[in-house]
């Protein structure tokens, strides 16, 4: 387990925010294939989590089973991205674990505003306080969901 880590109470799992210890090998692998993150570059992926406050959930003995990350100024706004728990994993309520650390961490604290954007569990970050866009006319983007699929010119 690495310095600065959480443990599970009941399972034999931990998260860390130590990202030099994170399997960049098999977190590409889930996030090359999510609806969020298709083909995206493995030095893309890597560079992203070193710049921002990355979070690993590792079992102790099978290494990285998840991960997610928050981009954040550590002052006022965060964006939650790129949370991933593995297949084999799933069903012991640890990505509500997760989600539970990354809002408890203490430079997520006394953010003006903590985004993100899911296709399919609305239900679970409700249960941390997440809710529709207050006034989404007030949002704007430029948004490239194709980007790591396009051909070089």
């Amino acid at each position: 387990m690495s310095a600065g880590s959480v443990p599970h109470r009941d399972l034999p799992y931990y998260i860390t925010t130590d990202v030099s210890v994170f399997d960049h090998v098999r977190m590409h692998g889930w996030l090359s294939n999510s609806y969020w993150a298709k083909g995206i570059p493995r030095e893309v992926m890597t560079r992203a989590f070193e710049n921002s406050l990355g979070f690993g959930l590792f079992h102790n003995k099978h290494g990285q089973m998840g991960c997610a990350r928050m981009i954040t100024d550590r002052a006022t706004f965060a964006y939650l991205a790129d949370v991933y728990v593995s297949e084999s994993c799933r069903g012991n309520k640890l990505g509500r674990w997760l989600i539970d650390v990354i809002m408890a961490h203490r430079d997520i604290q006394g953010l003006r505003r903590i985004m993100l954007a899911t296709s399919d569990m609305h239900k679970l970050y409700a249960q941390v306080g997440f809710k529709p866009l207050a006034n989404p006319d007030a949002i704007m983007e430029i948004s490239v969901p194709d980007l790591y699929s396009r051909k070089a010119p």
